[in-house]
This record gives structure tokens, C-alpha cells and sequence, in this order.
């Protein structure tokens, strides 16, 4: 559900979907023109595997607690920060938006917290933080469990005492700025394995909110469909008037492993390849990967089997150069998360069979 480049992606509202929608070939009817909905209203599944995410938010929105959003890559993490943001009173300031995995360390302490000029080579001017950029408003962290060791403290501190120093600075800055994080990863185990401060991750933790998988979620999947169709047509200039019920059959029964993210690109690739005024994509592929969800005992069982010999090659070494999720061609978040839904822990935890 989220598909951004520098700032959270909106979606459009679509119409409720009764259960059994996809059991007829769909009319692509045109919806008239009116207002600008609210962004929460214009949520795709508000009504279906969202209602209680979306309980949740109208019920922390007006707090200044920290939100920790966990989720499976694709879940649409990003869109659920945005409707936070507006629904909370600081709904007119800014929404701040930082990949904590796509910078080094040195560049993301100035990337958060600023420099001033001389603070390192190359620093000819000033440079104001995100947090600056942020105040009064909302700082989104994405991907918070790759922020390195060393830059967790001063995030820390900012968030107990609302100030902090830029780089190169004596002076320290106070801020006010909610703060919500987001991560597809295991923080606890990571806190586990002396990859994240356990300290930080309560502090984070104030609110936890987690988004299900669209495999949880099947009953959203039509709504989706019909929303990607009508967006993408639009966007190419074609006229896609109906989706045919094997078609919506085969996506729904499909593990959309990727989550909302993989059935959007499947979707602009099936408009792509529609030549008249009936949506006709390639049939859905299942991955035959380990993170493939599978209702086959033997075949998780070898998922298992190759994620516990990846591990122990490496001498239980997760992350980093040689380490298992190295070593099985997986981010170490991913890594995590396949551990914990397998069953997979360090021989030396105390649950370990």
C-alpha cells in the first residue's frame, strides 16, 4: 500500500465491496467528480482488514505518544504514518519523511539533526535537520531498525528530552516533534541479538501498531484491484471498463507474497498488457522463495531446514558480511522475521528446544 518517492503515497476512495464482488465480471464505472475526501477516508480496505488499525490511530492520534508501526514489507507502513499525521492536531505542519536504511551513518546524523558550516569537509553552509524541517510537526523514521548503533543515544535523548545538538554544534536545539517509526524487522529480536538498544525500543514502543499481511486481508483485495485498474488506465489512457471473474478469482487466491506493493505492480503490469476494455493481466506466478507462505508441511519444514544450516554456518552470525542473511541472499530484517515465524532461535535462548 505504499508507493512513494519522497513523501507518503495517497490513495484514491474507492467504493465498498460486498463479499461476493468477485464472482461476477466488474463494471468499471466512472465516479463522479466531488470534494477532496479526508486522506483517512480515502484509505483502500478502511473498511475491511484496516478497521481496527484505523481504531487504533483515531485513538493515539491525539496524544503525543511515540508510534511504532511494525509490518511485512508491502503492508503499506507509510500510508499508515500519513493518516496519523492527519488525524492528529499537528495535521498543518510539516510530515518529514526519512529512510533510515538508505544513508550511512555520518550522513544521517546531518540528514536528522543538521550541521553547521565547517562541521566536516564539503560543509561549506549550514544545513538544518529534519527535525528542524519537522517542528511542531511529524517525523516519520522508515526502516528504524537499520539505524546504526552509534546514532541510536542522540535519537534517544531527543526523544526524552526534545533537544540535541547538531553536527559540528555547541549549541543545543530543543524541538517539538512527534515521532513515528515503522520497520518490516524484529526490534525485539534485534534488541536480543545487541543489534538495537533495548532502551530505544521501549521508547519507541509507546505504541505499537501492526498491519496485517494481504493474505489476512483477502477480503481488501478486489478493492485494491478495481483501484490500481482504474488508476493505472487513467494514467496510460486507456478505457478498462470490466474485470473478469476468474481473473479477481486468481489474484484473490494468490499468497501476494510482497503484499499490497507486489499486487500493484501486478496490476500496472496486467493494464500494460490489456489491449481492449477488459483487464487481462499474465496469471499470477507464486515465488518459489523461502518467504513464500506455504500451507505444504514438507515444504516449510526445508525453509526451516535451509534457514537453521544458513544460520549455523555462520556461526549464528545474522547480519553483516558472512552472516546468514548474506549467506540465503536476504536483508537481515527479512531474516528476522522468517526466524521468528519458523520457530528459529539462537541455540543459546533459553526456549530453544
Amino acid at each position: 500500500m505504499s508507493a512513494e518517492s519522497n513523501s507518503v503515497m495517497q490513495v484514491s476512495l474507492t467504493t465498498a465491496m460486498s463479499p461476493d464482488l468477485y464472482c461476477a465480471d466488474e463494471p468499471m464505472a466512472r465516479k463522479p467528480e466531488r470534494a477532496e475526501a479526508p486522506f483517512v477516508d480515502t484509505i483502500v480496505g478502511r473498511r475491511g482488514g484496516l478497521r481496527l488499525v484505523l481504531a487504533q490511530l483515531r485513538a493515539v492520534a491525539p496524544t503525543n505518544a511515540t508510534v511504532l508501526i511494525t509490518g511485512e514489507t508491502g503492508t503499506g507502513k507509510a500510508v499508515i504514518a500519513r493518516a496519523l499525521h492527519e488525524l492528529s492536531p499537528r495535521r498543518t505542519r510539516n510530515l518529514v519523511k526519512v529512510n533510515c536504511a538508505a544513508m550511512r551513518a555520518s550522513l544521517l546524523d546531518s540528514e536528522l539533526f543538521g550541521h553547521v558550516r565547517g562541521a566536516f569537509r564539503g560543509a561549506i553552509t549550514s544545513h538544518a535537520g529534519r527535525f528542524t524541517l519537522a517542528s511542531r510537526g511529524t517525523l516519520f523514521l522508515d526502516e528504524i531498525a537499520d539505524m546504526p548503533l552509534e546514532l541510536q543515544p542522540k535519537l534517544l535523548r531527543v526523544l526524552q528530552v526534545r533537544e540535541f545538538e547538531a553536527v559540528g554544534s555547541a549549541h543545543t536545539t530543543r524541538v517539538d516533534v512527534r515521532v513515528i517509526a515503522a520497520t518490516s524487522g524484529d526490534l525485539w529480536q534485534m534488541v536480543q541479538d545487541c543489534k538495537f538498544r533495548e532502551d530505544l525500543y521501549y521508547r519507541l514502543n509507546s505504541f505499537p501498531v501492526t498491519l496485517p499481511p494481504l493474505r489476512e486481508r483477502k477480503e481488501d483485495i478486489p478493492e485494491f484491484v478495481r483501484h490500481f485498474v482504474e488508476q493505472f488506465a487513467s494514467a496510460m489512457g486507456k478505457v478498462i471498463e470490466t474485470i473478469p471473474e476468474e481473473t479477481m478469482r486468481a489474484i484473490v487466491s494468490h499468497s501476494c507474497p510482497g503484499n499490497v506493493r507486489e499486487l500493484k505492480n501486478y496490476v500496472e503490469r496486467g493494464v500494460i498488457l490489456s489491449k481492449g476494455v477488459v483487464f487481462r493481466p499474465e496469471p499470477p506466478r507464486e515465488r518459489q522463495t523461502p518467504l513464500l507462505k506455504s500451507t505444504n508441511p514438507t515444504l516449510e519444514d526445508a525453509v526451516r531446514e535451509e534457514v537453521r544450516d544458513a544460520c549455523q554456518r555462520a556461526n549464528w552470525k545474522l547480519g553483516g558480511p558472512g552472516g546468514a542473511a548474506a549467506r540465503l541472499g536476504l536483508k537481515r530484517t527479512t531474516l528476522f522475521y522468517m526466524m521468528k515465524r519458523l520457530g528459529i532461535r539462537r541455540p543459546c535462548d533459553p526456549e530453544q528446544n
